[in-house]
């Protein structure tokens, strides 16, 4: 009899277990959801009803480092942190003396090599000096004038000058200071021209397409923008499971500035 007790015990308990465990399963699956992957499992964009959001940043289209293309010292910086140029203005001019007159001596030179191929050919119609020596003028007048070239290039170099209608961001260097081939002089950006850059899941590669409409809010603002797609990245992030859009605005909006961030929302079906 006693047996018999302890084993209906002991069903019991086994019986009041399973059922607990079976209970706890889902409770426990509920309580640990990643808050990050409930966000990248976001609706996709294929339904009208659904509203799906992804994060952006406004870049600008034209935008340089502007670098120092000889060794030389800077003694001219108009512009300053966040002053307006235009294309073709003076941004940065060096001391170029040296080269300047290197110039002037490579071009004193060709001129000479100049002369002496001319007196050569008018002394070879008189049979006085042969074709050789003609040859060797010629040769001397190409080298003198490669070797001018040369230094015009260096000399135009002494002057830097802005390739587009932009800003200044940043300067890298001062007036006075001795900079080498290469030195970083300038940051400089166009805000009238600017791209939104979007990373969205893999997973919504089928329903984008070019001139898909979004609207796009920097927090900066909290302006709502209209925008479209225009490209498409060539590439998925293997790792994040990622891809990157590049948008645009419908309307231009002056008060935009490069490296604002903000929220796109896809409320149109593809």
């Amino acid at each position: 009899m006693g047996k018999k007790t302890n084993l209906h015990r002991v069903t019991r308990n086994y019986l009041s277990w399973l059922w607990l465990f079976g209970l706890s399963v889902p409770a426990f699956a509920a309580t640990n959801d990643d808050p990050l992957l409930s966000a990248s499992a976001a609706t996709p964009i294929t339904t009208s009803s659904a509203t799906t959001e992804a994060r952006g940043v406004l870049r600008a289209v034209d935008q340089a480092v502007l670098s120092s293309e000889l060794n030389a010292r800077v003694v001219e910086l108009p512009f300053r942190e966040g002053e307006a140029f235009h294309k073709g203005d003076l941004l940065a001019r060096f001391d170029c003396s040296a080269y300047q007159a290197q110039l002037a001596a490579s071009q004193a030179a060709a001129r000479a090599a100049q002369e002496e191929l001319t007196q050569n050919r008018q002394l070879g119609e008189m049979k006085s000096v042969g074709r050789h020596a003609i040859a060797l003028s010629e040769a001397h007048l190409a080298q003198a004038q490669a070797e001018s070239q040369v230094y015009q290039i260096q000399v135009n170099r002494c002057r830097t000058t802005a390739p587009f209608d932009g800003r200044i961001v940043s300067r890298k260097i001062q007036v006075s200071e001795y900079v080498a081939q290469g030195t970083p002089l300038l940051d400089i950006v166009d805000n009238r021209h600017l791209e939104i850059h979007l990373l969205v899941p893999s997973r919504w590669l089928p329903a984008l397409k070019p001139k898909q409409t979004f609207i796009f809010t920097p927090d900066e603002t909290g302006q709502p923008l209209q925008a479209e797609i225009v490209r498409i990245g060539a590439r998925i992030d293997e790792s994040s499971q990622t891809l990157t859009l590049i948008g645009r605005l419908l309307k231009p909006d002056n008060n935009l500035l490069a490296g604002m961030s903000g929220n796109a929302r896809f409320t149109e079906a593809p």
